[in-house]
């Protein structure tokens, strides 16, 4: 149940954000667009209560209750910059919006980027390990939560690697190739020659 309950939190987002998106843009009904979009987080709360319910119940906490706190934490910490990349995107197609904001390539704002990338990316772990935690509390000394800790250990890996990468960009800045720099900058004058 926990599992097939995970996939349809999982189809509901995107048909949410479809929809949402729809009447935001194409219906131009931007507030009604919001309300929907707003209803989001109503899937977490509701695989919540099931997951806890079940727990309840006697199940035995197993991978899918780990899934689910783990899937809780993603979207919480991810959620949101998924929506904006999705808004970005058919607002430029279908509204005559401007184009998406691509992410810096080079030197410290790449860093920056990979930081606050890696950001939600902690957050996200650091949630999921949050419910993970109170999984085993809730499930108590008498049950196996072995499965549980697994997870968490699972979130400390996510951890570790976001912040390498970006610790990466941070000690060793992407730089542009020889001559691309200068190509980037006749380009911006030949642009500007034109536009006078």
């Amino acid at each position: 149940m926990i599992v097939t309950l995970i996939v349809i939190c999982e189809v509901g987002f995107w048909l949410l954000l479809a929809g949402g998106l729809s009447l935001r843009y194409l219906a131009r009904m931007p507030r009604a667009g919001i309300a929907v979009l707003l209803m989001e987080p109503v899937l977490e709360l509701v695989l919540l209560i099931a997951t806890a319910v079940d727990l309840r119940n006697g199940a035995t906490a197993d991978w899918k209750h780990g899934l689910a706190a783990v899937y809780i934490g993603f979207s919480v910490g991810l959620g949101h910059s998924t929506i904006t990349w999705a808004d970005q995107r058919f607002a430029h197609r279908f509204a005559g919006g401007p184009p998406p904001v691509k992410p810096p390539k080079y030197g410290t704002a790449r860093a920056v980027h990979e930081w606050k990338t890696a950001g939600k990316w902690v957050l996200a772990a650091v949630v999921a390990m949050g419910l993970l935690q109170a999984a085993i509390l809730y499930v108590g000394g008498s049950g196996d939560v072995s499965s549980l800790r697994m997870w968490q250990s699972k979130m400390l890996w996510v951890i570790g690697i976001n912040v390498v990468i970006a610790l990466s960009y941070t000690i060793w800045p992407k730089q542009p190739k020889a001559g691309a720099g200068a190509e980037v900058e006749q380009k911006t004058k030949e642009q500007s020659l034109t536009r006078h």
